[in-house]
């Protein structure tokens, strides 16, 4: 059988599926039984000894999910491989390409990269048991390809040291105002064809924009990470962030594992460690990033997720756009 290799094509026509789609009806029956952690998972993951995770996840927080998993389970490696969503679906579909099964489990910021992989039948139906007790319907696929590991916001943010609290924008809409001009870095597409006019500074990464803010190299951030800009907020630096009024789009990043898993065990205990309250907390609490596990608890000083308006697209009307979109984004800006 010849391997399929995964295109930027297969990306840009999935990549605008959002929470409101991306969980959609089930088309490939019900889902497994859950699993739970279980003496005879841990024993026979302990006889394949490690776990091969790829993952977009900043490095310090993915180091720090592996060392915590190896310290509860001793005696099971993890290996992180760890670099931008992009790559990481590029790097995927070349090994897959050459027959070539070193990934165990992916999480990717990308959430259409699941989409791909779901279709085309390259990962493994698995449900960790705090998935099917706690997390809701539009958070684990519905045949139990995957689940929202991790939730982020894309967030608009302020350098206090240029802009006064009275006088920060608080809706997208006020990111318009000529008075902005020339202030305003971003990374992701959008609505932005009125924005592309106010002179953005446009960067790659959506960890650049709170970089750039933070160093003063623009007044106002029309998009980033609010997991970079709490980050840099909680150290000591002057960035204020701010939950448009409009809502605030919302970033799935969900976990899966591979049907040709070497270590299909070890994924499995792997995998479900990642839903358990205790890995979840770690990512709320070290990487800044929010969890739809309920059990979970908000860092105090942060804004509590149930109180952000979020934002939901249209998905099966913007993918049919989606070349579009790319298309008119990079005349507008540039890039």
């Amino acid at each position: 059988m010849t391997e399929r290799r995964f295109s930027r094509r297969d990306v840009l026509k999935a990549s605008t599926v959002a929470a409101a789609g991306l969980f959609a009806s089930p088309s490939r029956g019900a889902a497994p039984d859950p699993t739970a952690i279980t003496p005879g998972l841990i024993e026979a993951a302990r006889k394949e000894g490690k776990v091969h995770y790829y993952t977009s996840i900043d490095l310090p927080l993915a180091e720090k999910i592996a060392r915590s998993f190896e310290a509860t389970f001793p005696g099971i490696a993890v290996r992180v491989e760890r670099t931008g969503a992009e790559r990481v679906f590029q790097r995927i579909g070349q090994e897959y390409a050459s027959r070539i099964y070193g990934v165990d489990v992916v999480n990717s910021s990308d959430a259409a990269h699941f989409i791909v992989w779901k279709r085309d039948g390259l990962l493994a139906p698995f449900v960790p048991a705090d998935v099917a007790r706690h997390y809701p319907a539009d958070h684990r696929d519905p045949d139990g390809m995957f689940a929202s590991f991790r939730v982020s916001l894309s967030a608009v943010a302020y350098n206090t040291n240029l802009v006064k609290r009275e006088e920060a924008p608080t809706s997208f809409a006020d990111l318009l105002d000529p008075k902005w001009t020339g202030k305003i870095v971003k990374a992701h597409p959008g609505y932005y064809e009125k924005l592309a006019k106010q002179r953005v500074m446009q960067v790659q990464s959506a960890s650049d924009p709170p970089k750039k803010l933070a160093l003063g190299e623009r007044a106002i951030m029309a998009d980033g990470g609010e997991y970079n800009a709490l980050q840099i907020k909680e150290s000591g630096g002057p960035v204020e962030i701010v939950y448009p009024t409009e809502g605030i789009p919302l970033v799935v990043g969900p976990n899966g594992i591979f049907k040709n898993a070497p270590n299909p065990n070890a994924a499995r205990l792997f995998q479900c460690y990642c839903f358990t309250p205790e890995c979840q907390q770690l990512i709320v609490d070290f990487g800044a990033l929010r969890s739809m596990h309920p059990l979970v608890k908000e860092k105090a000083g942060r804004k509590p997720f149930r109180d952000i308006k979020t934002m939901k697209e249209d998905a099966a009307g913007v993918e049919k756009m989606s070349e579009e979109i790319k298309a008119r984004y990079s005349k507008l800006f540039g890039v």
